[in-house]
């Protein structure tokens, strides 16, 4: 913990920690879980927060795993949680990710906030709504970001809301958004990206399960309809190394299936990622190794 405000409670330091250390500063609880993606994306933004405070607010810790009495005690039902004690009792809390701006208004009649510790800029937001889409939660990252830009509309964010839709499914959303963006050229190549992403989306759409087509392509390594499959589903989650070498080893093993699509689809990438990219570099000179 690198935090100086930040400590740990147990169910034997509780009282002692948070309720008597109210009286003199609020102190925010967040119960948290290991298991818990939204929990590991939400403590960054606590932590800020608090560190900003420089002391005027406290930030205590709560394992729920660890300690289920302190769950049972203060009817936690789900994670994260977030509870500010002020002398000796809650007064504010909320459940799930939120904004950090919206943290800072919910603290703002209990805590004097420092002038420098501004509303969150939208780089924050966009980060903490990526960190959901990294840890598989797309849903929370659009519940996250949908609020935000129902206020004020911001390219930054609804690229990452694109990012969300598309990790979700939401293809048809995910088309509306990425036309919503207003200065398309100062973010050409994200949207060459995006734009490229959901058309691998769409292509994928009505394919097998992943496991399903993996078990195929495990009793069949000659199965070229399952490797290009397991290959797009890979370009529409954004996972474009393992993409890559897929459909290298299709190219190399398959040249000619379906009318040559191992190497249309590896020139697609090369344009979806650009040429300066590290992953386009080195695949096109894999490319042209294997055809020449």
């Amino acid at each position: 913990m690198s935090s100086p405000y930040l400590f740990d409670a147990t169910t034997d330091t509780f009282d002692r920690y948070v309720l008597e250390n109210s009286f003199h500063k609020p102190v925010l609880v967040d119960f948290w879980a290991d298991w818990c993606a939204p929990c590991k994306a939400l403590f960054p933004v606590l932590e800020k927060i608090v560190d900003s405070y420089e002391g005027e607010l406290l930030l205590a810790k709560v394992n729920c795993d660890a300690e289920p009495g302190l769950t049972e005690r203060f009817g936690i039902r789900s994670l994260p949680t977030v509870v500010l004690f002020k002398d000796g009792q809650p007064v504010e809390g909320f459940a799930g990710v939120q904004p950090e701006g919206a943290i800072r208004d919910l603290l703002a009649p209990h805590v004097n906030e420092p002038a420098a510790a501004a509303e969150a800029p939208e780089e924050d937001l966009a980060a903490q709504a990526q960190a959901l889409i990294d840890a598989g939660q797309p849903q929370q990252a659009i519940a996250l970001l949908q609020p935000a830009l129902q206020a004020e509309t911001d390219d930054a964010l609804l690229l990452v809301l694109t990012r969300a839709l598309l990790a979700d499914g939401q293809l048809d959303d995910a088309d509306k958004v990425i036309n919503a963006v207003q200065n398309k050229d100062s973010h050409k190549q994200t949207l060459s990206a995006l734009k490229a992403q959901l058309s691998f989306a769409r292509q994928s759409t009505g394919f097998a399960p992943r496991a399903a087509l993996q078990a195929r392509l495990d009793a069949d390594a000659a199965d070229s309809e399952a490797r290009y499959q397991l290959a797009l589903l890979d370009l529409t989650a954004g996972h474009s190394d393992n993409a890559l070498t897929a459909l290298l080893e299709l190219l190399q093993r398959d040249r000619s299936w379906n009318d040559g699509a191992a190497q249309k689809t590896l020139l697609q990438v090369f344009d979806l990622l650009g040429g300066d990219h590290p992953l386009t570099v080195q695949y096109r000179r894999k490319l042209y190794q294997a055809l020449y």
